[in-house]
């Protein structure tokens, strides 16, 4: 008798300290960058056959996978669940409206083509010099360049938080935003508001800061798994500029840019199963470490109490944050 008191003791242990583990972390929100736009557009990068937007949801579709196969008590939430964009002020409200503990951006970056030119020769040219009687026409000749691009050769991962004290670099958000101003009832969904304007920079500052060392762990977390698994990673990156689902989404938040497609290796593996596999795994595994961190930091997640006595945040940008 005392013999199954003991292991009914050790497995009533075992659930409970489980269960405690758990609570840390509730819910996931996983969001699948951009989308085809209503008139069938591929919105986001391009690589030189496959577009940001595919690549998006092929592998946000795998990381909710691993994640829920991990992480069998945690919700995990879809932004977007099909090929159609998600408007950006949508993908907020369905990360605050489901109560997420953390916010996780799939994404891929691009860059410009590299230009190049050499000079090829030269041609006869006629202009004049002087002025009045002594003007006169002359020829000289002059060099001619040939141009051309070449792919970029940028590789590697990085990720993304909503920075306190960067704002040297506006591409990202820029690209990254660029969904708003196509949304027809964009001043309905945002009103006046600028993302990219120090008037919401430091307004926002407000409601973000409290998740400002989640976020960058976490960041951390999935830069170091990527390093693990051979990738090139230009760790965590900082954007004080608006990103706005960094901005807008009330929890621990990251946008995790998974490669270039506009290098035709990445371009590859980006769309190859097992490159997305991987890319699902280092994520997942950074998440499990990242829930590791916050058991010893003994932070319960609990999005009403984190508040590290910010202050309320200002009426003006309430109603884009806590729909």
């Amino acid at each position: 008798m005392s013999f199954l008191v003991s292991i009914t003791a050790v497995l009533f242990s075992f659930k409970t300290q489980k269960e405690s583990k758990q609570k840390v972390l509730k819910t996931i929100i996983v969001d699948a960058g951009h989308g085809l736009m209503p008139d069938g557009g591929h919105n986001g990068a391009k690589g030189s056959y496959s577009y940001e937007d595919d690549i998006c949801l092929s592998i946000s579709r795998e990381l909710v996978s691993q994640l829920q196969e991990a992480l069998p008590d945690i919700k995990i939430v879809e932004t977007r669940t099909d090929e159609n964009i998600v408007a950006l002020h949508r993908r907020a409200e369905i990360a605050n409206e489901n109560h997420g503990d953390l916010f996780i951006s799939i994404h891929c970056n691009a860059m410009p083509p590299d230009r190049h030119s050499e000079r090829i020769g030269t041609k006869p040219v006629t202009v004049y010099v002087g002025k009045g009687k002594n003007r006169k026409k002359v020829t000289k000749r002059v060099p001619v360049y040939r141009y051309w691009t070449t792919p970029n050769p940028r590789k590697g991962t990085e990720t993304y938080i909503w920075g306190a004290h960067k704002n040297e670099d506006k591409e990202v958000a820029v690209r990254e935003n660029a969904p708003m101003l196509e949304e027809e009832n964009y001043k309905d969904n945002y009103g006046d508001i600028d993302p990219n304007s120090p008037e919401f920079i430091a307004l926002a500052l407000l409601k973000t800061k409290q998740f400002f060392k989640r976020s960058a762990t976490l960041a951390g977390f999935v830069e170091n798994e990527f390093t693990k698994a051979g990738r090139t990673s230009s760790g965590q990156q900082q954007r004080q500029v608006g990103i706005w689902v960094l901005q807008a989404t009330a929890m621990p938040s990251v946008l995790v840019e998974t490669g270039f497609i506009t290098n035709r290796e990445e371009e590859d593996y980006l769309n190859s199963k097992e490159g997305q596999q991987e890319i699902s795994k280092c994520v997942t595994d950074a998440v499990k470490n990242y829930i590791d961190w916050l058991e010893k930091q003994q932070q319960p997640l609990n999005n009403s109490t984190q508040n590290n006595n910010t202050g309320p945040m200002p009426l003006k940008i309430q109603k884009h944050f806590l729909r």
